[in-house]
């Protein structure tokens, strides 16, 4: 099971008063993993989905904090593969901070939608390359 691991480094306008991440900056950093997961896949959203008119809309993310993370850390998001139906994907997270203590875990769930009509689509059916890709990295 691949899991990749993306650096991230702390922006001055991501932290409070106190030099912490605000909290909703950790769900960007997910993204950005799940980005380069996807990647890494050998698969891309651009030019994969969007470009036929298919978005992968949020319907569902779970986040735990549990260490902060400061202005000037390099935190590491890492990602991975959770769960996979053909219609829905799961990928899991967990953000180490620069000292490499777990600071966030976390889910986001997608489906994936006609652009214009926000209809659910199948990926199965409209995107075999990447059913295959998460059939394979779930060993199924």
């Amino acid at each position: 099971m691949l899991v990749t691991e993306t650096p991230i480094e702390v922006r001055y306008q991501e932290t409070d008063q106190m030099g912490v991440v605000y909290h909703a900056n950790y769900l960007v950093w997910f993204e950005i993993g799940r980005t380069k997961f996807v990647e890494a896949l050998g698969l891309n959203y651009h030019q994969g989905m969007e470009q036929q008119n298919v978005v992968s809309p949020v319907i569902d993310a779970q986040i735990s904090y549990k260490n902060a993370v400061r202005y000037g850390e390099k935190p590491i998001v890492r990602t991975w593969l959770d769960a996979y139906d053909g219609l829905r994907t799961v990928y899991r997270y967990e953000i180490l901070n620069g000292s490499g203590d777990l600071a966030v875990t976390g889910t986001t769930t997608h489906t994936i939608v006609d652009k214009n009509t926000f209809r659910p689509l199948s990926i199965r059916r409209k995107f075999p390359d990447w059913h295959a890709a998460y059939q394979n990295q779930l060993g199924s």
